[in-house]
């Protein structure tokens, strides 16, 4: 609305007009707002360029294009930009505006040749790519040239080439990756914000076919590590881990942000080598100082051959990846690598259908959704997995099932396996064991006061009164001192850290997703993941017991994702988690039997085997399966 009046009510310029215009017809089409969108549609076609405004002509051309891409009506689009950009432009060339030329010059025929493609055309398409790919200054133009260098692979495919469709895609990864994350620039440059996640599937499906396993699965890191990056993208609150080497770190992590801020800003100026060299080169330097840090603000993956040495002995690593065509799975053990590719249709409605069931206790439809789903997810895989130890790294809607709970018509995969999670293979580099002198006891904060009597987790009360018996030296919070600052003061004080609270999450926005503990004059009482990756834990197990991750509308898993990468960060070894919010006497009962298990065992055994004695006593999956670790077993 405010963009609205400013059109009106402030005598702009023409071109002014033009711009406010753009953005409003922009931020419509984004919003879906479709109707809107067209009234401004309506209101740039409507401007006037009779003389003296000739030039602005191409300006409102490529912003009618823009909005139309936005709302997919791409031969709208075609319609304003079929004509010889340079004719329309001489005048402009011969006044010296040579930078503002090359730039609406190169947005013109990308927004031309984009609509090509999606209307079909793929030779005309192809043919406008090629030119654009060899103009000098292309490569300056990130926000469109790894979607022309996407493209393009996509016609190679329809071609027939795929050793080409792959060398355009790795190309497509390489600029994609040279960036932090450019969503708001994409959108204010070409109108809307291209998927790169499609380009790695694309390209780890051509690789697995072409029998490249090993380079596909670095693939699937560095997708995954993309995705953690846009999470986590304008976030520069990093807590710094390297004792000793703050100010180093500090200083890498600064100038990397600078050189990217300066190459984003070079926007009339088209030679941006230099800059780009600057910006890569600060980046390497962050990841000597802190490789941790560093895989935070750009894509960092580990090979195959380093992420077996993190593997215990007799250990082996199942990694899912999903396209939207098929399910992959990548086995790796000591044996080697191996890789399959497994039904994708109609999972999503098995998962709901299995978690709906899971979280009803008199539900005696679960049994059959957890033997389809292992039917799907984890039979054909059995005869490559030997070892009782597996890490799993779900992908997707997959972070929402307890692979425990699966069932094979006789036993559930906790009978046989002992299962832990990781959110990204390469992960598993940053690792730590616990220190030998670590600090005993258990912090522990339970039913804060959220001032809403229905929040009230009287249950949870006891059950953190019962956990701090079960360890010497533990410290109890509840209520009005179950407070965010509780957790900052006394975090890398005791060995474990437990969570008796409600949990908020949010699939739209993952890093507001939240524990929920009592405010204070310091705080609001929400520890957000954001504020984890600013959090200084020396923790070696954290446990969530009241939280919940409903399904809602999940789809990328990042909620569950930020959180658990976001401790691992902040300095936790492991995490347990629960996937639903389980009876408050299975919960009490499970817990107290964990810690107790943990005096005489490893983190994992000892939830493994809390979960089979809570099993005897509440057989349902509901009351034992919610509860998962991530991170390390020992």
């Amino acid at each position: 609305e405010a963009a609205d009046k400013f059109v009106t009510d402030k005598g702009l310029t023409t071109f002014e007009q033009v711009k406010v215009l753009e953005v409003l017809g922009l931020a419509y089409a984004l919003a879906g707002q479709t109707d809107k969108a067209g009234v401004v549609v309506q209101r740039l076609k409507d401007v006037y360029l009779g003389y003296p405004y000739m030039l602005v002509k191409d300006d409102r051309n490529i912003a009618l294009a823009k909005i139309y891409i936005t709302l997919k009506k791409y031969p709208e689009a075609i319609a304003v930009v079929s004509y010889k950009f340079e004719d329309s432009n001489a005048f402009l060339k011969s006044i010296g505006g040579w930078d503002v030329f090359v730039n609406n010059k190169l947005t013109f025929e990308f927004m031309k040749n984009k609509s090509l493609f999606e209307v079909g055309r793929f030779a005309d398409a192809k043919a406008g790519y090629d030119a654009l790919l060899a103009y000098p200054y292309m490569a300056d133009r990130g926000e469109m040239y790894w979607i022309i260098l996407y493209d393009r692979g996509r016609i190679a495919e329809k071609e027939g080439r795929r050793g080409e469709a792959i060398r355009f895609y790795e190309k497509a990864v390489e600029v994609i990756e040279q960036q932090r994350a450019t969503i708001s620039v994409e959108a204010g440059k070409i109108g809307f914000v291209g998927d790169k996640q499609a380009v790695y599937a694309r390209l780890i499906t051509l690789l697995v076919e072409d029998g490249q396993q090993a380079k596909a699965f670095e693939y699937v890191e560095r997708s995954k590590s993309r995705a953690l990056v846009d999470l986590l993208a304008g976030k520069k609150d990093f807590v710094v881990r390297e004792t000793g080497r703050e100010e180093q770190v500090r200083q890498a992590l600064a100038a990397a942000d600078r050189s990217e801020a300066e190459l984003l800003a070079l926007d009339k100026n088209l030679n941006k080598s230099r800059t780009r060299g600057i910006a890569i080169r600060a980046k390497e330097d962050l990841q000597k100082e802190a490789p941790e840090l560093a895989s935070l603000v750009s894509v960092a993956a580990t090979p195959a051959s380093e992420i077996r040495s993190f593997l215990a002995r007799g250990e082996t690593l199942v990694e899912y990846y999903y396209t939207d065509a098929d399910l992959l799975v990548f086995i790796l053990s000591a044996n080697g690598l191996q890789s399959a590719k497994l039904p994708l249709a109609g999972l999503a409605d098995d998962v709901a259908a299995f978690r709906r069931a899971l979280e009803n206790p008199r539900s005696r439809e679960t049994a059959g959704f957890a033997a389809r789903l292992h039917q799907r997810l984890f039979k054909p895989l059995e005869t490559a997995l030997s070892a009782r130890q597996l890490v799993l790294v779900p992908h997707g809607i997959l972070h929402y099932i307890p692979f425990n709970a699966l069932y094979d018509g006789k036993n559930f995969l906790i009978d046989r396996y002992e299962i832990r999670l990781m959110p990204s293979a390469s992960a598993m580099r940053y690792l730590k064991d616990a220190p030998k002198d670590a600090p005993g006891g258990i912090l522990v904060l339970g039913n804060p006061d959220l001032g809403d009597p229905r929040s009230d987790l009287a249950f949870a009360q006891q059950e953190a009164l019962e956990v701090a018996k079960t360890w010497p030296r533990s410290r109890v919070f509840l209520r009005r001192d179950a407070t965010e600052d509780v957790v900052r003061r006394y975090g890398s004080d005791y060995r474990y850290i437990h969570f008796a609270t409600h949990g908020r999450f949010s699939p739209d926005r993952p890093l507001a997703s939240a524990l929920l503990l009592a405010p204070d004059a310091r705080s609001n009482g929400l520890l957000t993941v954001d504020k984890l990756y600013s959090l200084q834990l020396g923790a070696g197990l954290v446990t969530l017991s009241a939280c919940e991750t409903g399904l809602g509308k999940v789809s990328s898993g990042d909620d569950l994702v930020g959180l658990t990468r976001g401790f691992l960060y902040a300095g936790a070894n492991a995490i347990v988690a629960s996937l639903w919010q389980v009876d408050d006497l299975a919960t009490s009962y499970l817990m107290i039997r964990f810690y107790r298990e943990l005096q005489k065992t490893d983190k994992l055994t000892a939830l493994r085997r809390a979960q089979l004695e809570t099993r005897r006593k509440y057989p349902h999956p509901y009351y034992w399966a919610s509860f998962q670790l991530t991170g390390n077993a020992r």
